[in-house]
């Protein structure tokens, strides 16, 4: 999956491409025959006044035929976010086939 990645006031290094690009590629595997239109993922570091550090903050958007999955996630760890996106973005992908296999059934019986 070609995924556009971009970093907002944090240096995106290699691991972390790298570490995005390897997790899209497990959720990749959740879609099936389905070819996303679209696949954008964002991490940034929120603004430096929170009293507990840093905060970083990630979001995807899969435009999928029919359907924008965006999902956002903000923790105190990047990798932390990274991997909570990936875990409830394989959720949604997972209700979003099912619909799809909804709307075929009930096409089929009528």
């Amino acid at each position: 999956m070609n995924i556009n990645i971009k970093a907002t006031k944090i240096k995106l290094t290699p691991e972390v491409k790298g570490y995005i690009q390897e997790k899209m590629d497990m959720v990749e595997k959740y879609l099936g025959g389905i070819t996303p239109i679209n696949a954008d993922f964002e991490v940034e570091m929120t603004t430096h006044h929170h009293n507990k550090g840093e905060i970083y903050h990630a979001e995807v958007n899969l435009l999928l035929p029919g359907q924008l999955l965006r999902l956002t996630k903000t923790e105190k760890e990047l990798l932390k976010a990274i991997d909570k996106v990936k875990d409830h973005l394989e959720i949604m992908i997972k209700k979003y086939k099912e619909k799809r296999i909804d709307k075929k059934r009930k096409g089929r019986a009528n």
